[in-house]
C-alpha cells in the first residue's frame, strides 16, 4: 500500500499542510507522471521529490550539481530518519563501499550524485538492474548553454528518457525565465512532463538598489545595520572580491573571500565556515552560491552590476531561504553597463544569441534603474506579473516619481559632442558643474560653452543622468576601449537633441536632501531590514536554544541548521511546550528529531522556567 504523502509530510518532515503547488506536484510524481517544477528558492523544492521518493517502491536517484549542496540535503534527511546517501569525490573509500552496498541491498531511499558521476563509469549500467522510484534533476536551468550556471553535463541527462522511459522524471529550478523553460523541456525531452509553475514572490525579501557613487563607504554603511548576521557580497572580479573582503575584515565583519582563483582546499574551507558558523560574510564572485542550502542568509548585497536579471533572481534568492526578513541590497553604476555589454560581445556566440544577451542585460538595467516597484518588474520578467506593488522595495518605501530631464540630457548630450566624444562620464559631469581642475583647463574645456551650464543637477545626479542616457541608449562605450562616451544611432540621438522628444526618468535625490535625510539608507518604518521577526519568542531562551543547538551541531560535525532551522526554535522559544505532544506540533520537528532530541529541549525550556 502507498503512504500517504501527508502523513509522510507530518511524521518525517515536521508539516501539518503542503504549501502552494506542492501537493498536487507530489501525487502527480507518486502515481508515476514526470514534472518540470518552477518554484522559488525557500519554496519547498526538495519535498517535491523526497516525498515521492518515500512513497514510491525503489531508490530515488537526484542529480545535483554541487557537493556541497549533496552533503547538506543527505545530512538534513539522516537527521529526520531518511536513508540517504551520496557518490562524490568528497566520500572516502569506506563511506563510497558502505553506499555501493546499501544500493545494491535496496536500503537507500535517496541516492544523491553529481551529472559526472552519473554518467560516467558504470552506474546507469548498475541502476538499470534495480527497482527505482524516480529521477530528480534539480538545478535544472544547469542545462541552458547561455544561462549563468550552465553544466554542459546537464545536456546528457536526456538520455535518462531513453534507457529508463517507465522511470518518472522531475525537473527543477528556481531560476527560469520563459525561454530557459523551453530549454529545459527540449533538452532534457520533458514535452509530455506537467509543467508546475509556482509564484516566483519572495515576499520576506526587500529589495533595494542605490545609485553607486562610492561602493566602499555605500556597502560598509549597508553593513552597519547588518552587524551579527549571515549574508553574501557579490562582486564581479576575483581582484574586486579580494579588495572588499579586506575591507570588511578591517572593519571588524567576519569577512572571507571565495573565487575560482583560490584552492580547492580554500574554496571548501571558506564554505565550511560560512555553513557551520554564525556571521559570517563571504564575498564572492558568481562562482560561489548555487545550490547553498544555508537557510538564515540575513543579506545578499551586490557591489557590481550582475549578468542578468534571471542571476540577480538567482543569487537574491539565496537570502532569506527560511522565509524571515531578508534584504537583496545592490548599488548601480553606469561603469557596470558598457563591461557587460563588452563580455557579451566578445563571448563568441552568434549574431542571435547576442541579441538575446543584450535583451537581458537590458532588462537588467530597467530594473535598476526602475521608477516603479521593482519587484513587479522582477516578477513580470520571469512571467509571474504582480497585480500591485509590494510595499517591500525601496521605490515602494521612499517613492521617487519621475521627473522630466529633457534640457539636461540634451546639455549632457552636448557635453559629449563639444569634448570630442572621448571622455567618460565623470569628466563630462566635470565639464557640466563648471570645475576648474587642472585637468579641465589643460584640455581647454573651461573654455567651451557648455562648461557650468549644469549647476541645476548635483554631481550624483549628474552620474544617474549619465546611466540612465546610456542604458537608454543615447550614448555608448567609445569604440577605443578606453572608457570614453559618444552618441549612440542618430535616429535615437536626434530627436532629442532637437527637443522633438521628451525624456523623464528617476534621479536620486539632491545631496543636501540626502543629507538631511539621515545618510544612504532607506527610511523603512518598522524592523530594521535584515533582523529576524521573532515574534513573541523569548529572547533568553532563544539564545539558551541557539547556544545548544550549536553544541548539537559542533558534536555531530554539522551546520547548525540541520539540528533545527531558525523557525523551530523561535516556536519553541515563544509556544514554551512541556511534552513532547506539544513538541511535535512545532514546524520542522519530525519523529526523528522529536526522539533524538525532544529530552534535551524539554528539559531547556522547563529549566529556563524554572528560573524566571
Amino acid at each position: 500500500m502507498t503512504p500517504d504523502p501527508t502523513e509522510v509530510l507530518r511524521q518525517v518532515f515536521g508539516y501539518d499542510a503542503f504549501r502552494g503547488p506542492q501537493a498536487a506536484i507530489v501525487a502527480h510524481v507518486v502515481g508515476g507522471g514526470s514534472a518540470l517544477v518552477l518554484m522559488p528558492t525557500g519554496g519547498g523544492k526538495s519535498l517535491c521529490y523526497q516525498i515521492p521518493a518515500l512513497c514510491r517502491q525503489g531508490t530515488a536517484v537526484v542529480v545535483s550539481p554541487l557537493i556541497a549542496l549533496m552533503q547538506d540535503q543527505v545530512a538534513a534527511l539522516r537527521q529526520a530518519g531518511v536513508r540517504a546517501a551520496a557518490l562524490h569525490s568528497g566520500e572516502d573509500r569506506e563511506a563510497l563501499a558502505s553506499t555501493w552496498r546499501e544500493l545494491r541491498e535496496g536500503r537507500l531511499d535517496l541516492l544523491y550524485v553529481s551529472p559526472e558521476r552519473l554518467l560516467g563509469g558504470d552506474l546507469i549500467e548498475r541502476l538499470a538492474g534495480l527497482p527505482l522510484a524516480l529521477f530528480a534533476i534539480d538545478e535544472a536551468h544547469c542545462v541552458s548553454q547561455w544561462g549563468h550556471d550552465f553544466r554542459p553535463e546537464y545536456l546528457h541527462l536526456a538520455l535518462l528518457a531513453e534507457r529508463f522511459p517507465a522511470v518518472p522524471r522531475i525537473a527543477l529550478t528556481a531560476t527560469a525565465d520563459p525561454r530557459t523553460r523551453s530549454e529545459i523541456v527540449s533538452r532534457l525531452k520533458l514535452e509530455q512532463a506537467g509543467v508546475f509553475l509556482a509564484s516566483f514572490d519572495r515576499p520576506n525579501i526587500r529589495y533595494l538598489v542605490q545609485d553607486k557613487q562610492d561602493a566602499r563607504r555605500q556597502l560598509l554603511a549597508f553593513l552597519a545595520r547588518q552587524r551579527g548576521h549571515a549574508g553574501i557580497v557579490y562582486a564581479r572580479s576575483r581582484r574586486r572580491v579580494e579588495q572588499f573582503a579586506a575591507v570588511l575584515a578591517a572593519e571588524g565583519h567576519d569577512a572571507i573571500p571565495y573565487h575560482a582563483g583560490l584552492s580547492p582546499g580554500e574554496r571548501a574551507a571558506a564554505l565550511e565556515r560560512f555553513r557551520h558558523d554564525s556571521g559570517v560574510i563571504v564575498v564572492a564572485t558568481i562562482a560561489f552560491g548555487m545550490g547553498i542550502d544555508k537557510p538564515d542568509v540575513r543579506f545578499v548585497a551586490h557591489v557590481d552590476l550582475p549578468r542578468s536579471l534571471e542571476a540577480y533572481y538567482q543569487e537574491t534568492g539565496r537570502a532569506g531561504r527560511d522565509g524571515l526578513p531578508a534584504v537583496a541590497w545592490m548599488v548601480h553604476g553606469g561603469g557596470d553597463v558598457p563591461k557587460l555589454r563588452r563580455f557579451i560581445d566578445d563571448s563568441g556566440a552568434d549574431s542571435l544569441q547576442k541579441r538575446i544577451e543584450h535583451g537581458r542585460l537590458d532588462a537588467l538595467i530597467g530594473y535598476a534603474e526602475a521608477s516603479s516597484c521593482r519587484r513587479r518588474i522582477l516578477l513580470h520578467y520571469l512571467g509571474d506579473p504582480m497585480a500591485a506593488d509590494c510595499g517591500n522595495c525601496d521605490i515602494c518605501l521612499e517613492p521617487n516619481p519621475g521627473m522630466d530631464v529633457t534640457e539636461a540630457a540634451r546639455k549632457a548630450l552636448s557635453a559629449v559632442y563639444r569634448t570630442g566624444a572621448r571622455f567618460g562620464a565623470a569628466h563630462l559631469v566635470d565639464v557640466l558643474l563648471g570645475s576648474g581642475s587642472e585637468r579641465i583647463r589643460s584640455l581647454g574645456h573651461d573654455r567651451l560653452g557648455v562648461h557650468g551650464i549644469g549647476r541645476e543637477l548635483d554631481r550624483g545626479q549628474w552620474r544617474a543622468l549619465f546611466r540612465q542616457l546610456i542604458a537608454r541608449g543615447y550614448l555608448l562605450a567609445a569604440p577605443d576601449g578606453h572608457g570614453g562616451l559618444c552618441f549612440g544611432p542618430e535616429e535615437r540621438v536626434r530627436p532629442l537633441l532637437r527637443g522633438q522628444a521628451r525624456l523623464e526618468v528617476r534621479l536620486p535625490p539632491a545631496a543636501r536632501e540626502r543629507r538631511r535625510g539621515g545618510g544612504d539608507g532607506v527610511a523603512v518604518p518598522g524592523a530594521t531590514p535584515g533582523t529576524t521577526a521573532t515574534g513573541g519568542a523569548d529572547p533568553e531562551l532563544l539564545a539558551t536554544l541557539k547556544l545548544w543547538r550549536l553544541e548539537q551541531a559542533r558534536q555531530q560535525r554539522l551546520p547548525p541548521y540541520l539540528v533545527f532551522h531558525d523557525r523551530s526554535l523561535i516556536a519553541i522559544a515563544e509556544r514554551r511546550p512541556t511534552s513532547l505532544e506539544e513538541l511535535s506540533e512545532v514546524p520542522g520537528i519530525g519523529q526523528a528529531k522529536l526522539s533524538r532530541y525532544g529530552g534535551a529541549v524539554l528539559d531547556l525550556v522547563q529549566r529556563h522556567g524554572a528560573a524566571t
